[in-house]
């Protein structure tokens, strides 16, 4: 059997691997000439409650790119305002390894072709078409596809296309293939109402800080900075993606972080006020370019789906990452990902999806962000095991642990471990 997956960020790389393990043939359809997508400028892993479902995930037998992000690691065990224990990722190094590992599995891997369309057939996707109109055909499709762009919506409910790395007006505008498909998507609003939320964070160049400030981040991964009272603007934090940031700490303070260019945790930042920092005298973004200016809008296209992440009203279709709710993170990317690589595998032979129990962080994570899109608010809130309203679900239910052996433990007396190693077609 064949499955495709369109879409090679986080999500969709992890849909492959598991698909892959399953006994299936998988090729990834990707539209730029990098994998990861906006995991190419993220970097933050295990972080609060991401260190549990990362450890989950290993012991579920879906733990290969939580490895190659430990091991790109630059600062571990890092500690910033409401975060602890989190891992700074080297953001140039993780795309190139990635790869390779997934050809390593014998993953196809087609960059540069953009799925612009699907073939229907009761109810059922019977083949993609690319922009050049060739035709591919597949059993189970997996929508990694996103939940931002193009670079009207940036214009629309942003302040213009800011150049990303997502990189629109180079490789053509996000396509939803829930939506070619005939199913209407789910818009994430922000508190306002307005469509969509500003990408959480922008990167600035390594050599335009000082020495002084360099030398703090490479020793310790986080530098802190007091923004000067006239430009604190507590607000701001409410466009952001990321509310798990959306805290008074963020808004009278700038915190810089290591992932191989230099993360400045904020959506956008005028340039001249962020000159006025000490040690950012001469500073200048990395991405997105405008990143005085706005960043990217996310959150435009969730798929509904159920909780084994297929989407409801397409017979072979799952999805995974953004498209499967209004997740944060490369983290929750990956067990989502993961999730649905191997379900796909599970439908096409008639066999019982697998539907992670409320007992760990992935499968309550994966119920719960559907529940809240039933309820009046559902919209407006983002999941991400790392902060807000998720994290504090998950403390309150024991969820949350960093003791290795507990977690281990946890996989092993619900007879998941290494359910995603598991062959079904030799």
């Amino acid at each position: 059997m064949k499955v495709v997956i369109i879409g090679g960020g986080w999500a969709g790389c992890a849909a492959a691997i598991t698909a892959k393990k399953a006994g299936a043939e998988v090729s990834i359809y990707e539209k730029s000439d990098l994998l990861l997508g906006v995991g190419n400028v993220g970097g933050i892993m295990r972080n609060n409650g991401r260190y549990t479902a990362a450890e989950e995930l290993i012991n579920l037998g879906a733990g290969d790119l939580i490895q190659i992000t430990d091991s790109n690691a630059r600062h571990k065990n890092v500690d910033f305002p409401e975060h602890k224990h989190a891992t700074l990722c080297d953001v140039n190094r993780l795309e190139p390894e990635v790869r390779r590992h997934l050809l390593n599995l014998g993953i196809e891997i087609n960059l540069t072709t953009r799925v612009s369309n699907v073939e229907m057939e009761d109810k059922k996707i019977k083949a993609l078409r690319l922009s050049d109109n060739t035709k591919v055909e597949g059993d189970m499709f997996i929508d990694c596809t996103g939940s931002t762009g193009a670079m009207d919506n940036c214009a629309k409910y942003g302040n213009g296309c800011v150049m990303c790395v997502l990189r629109c007006p180079t490789f053509g505008p996000r396509v939803s293939i829930s939506a070619k498909a005939g199913v209407q998507d789910i818009v994430g609003q922000r508190a306002n109402g307005t469509p969509g939320a500003f990408s959480g964070s922008c990167e600035v160049s390594r050599d335009s800080i000082s020495e002084e400030l360099l030398k703090v981040l490479d020793e310790k991964g986080v530098a802190v900075l007091k923004v000067p009272k006239e430009d604190i603007n507590p607000e701001k934090l409410k466009l952001k993606v990321c509310q798990q940031y959306a805290l008074d700490e963020f808004a009278e303070n700038l915190v810089l972080l290591d992932t191989g260019h230099i993360k400045v945790m904020s959506p956008f930042y005028p340039l001249e006020k962020l000159r006025k920092l000490p040690g950012l005298e001469d500073v200048r973004f990395m991405d997105p370019y405008s990143g005085g200016v706005g960043n990217s809008i996310r959150y435009l296209a969730a798929a509904p789906r159920n909780n084994a992440l297929k989407v409801v009203g397409v017979e072979n279709l799952f999805c995974a990452g953004e498209k499967s709710g209004f997740f944060v993170g490369h983290t929750e990317a990956m067990c989502t990902g993961s999730l649905a690589g191997h379900n796909a595998v599970r439908y096409f032979l008639n066999l019982p999806l697998l539907v992670l129990p409320n007992e760990t962080a992935i499968g309550d994570i994966i119920y719960y962000s559907n529940y809240r899109l039933t309820t009046s608010e559902g919209r407006k809130v983002r999941h991400t095991f790392s902060g807000a309203e998720y994290f504090e679900r998950m403390k309150k239910l024991g969820l949350y642990s960093t003791d290795n052996e507990e977690i281990k433990n946890r996989i092993e007396d619900l007879g998941l471990t290494n359910v995603f190693n598991k062959k079904f077609i030799q």
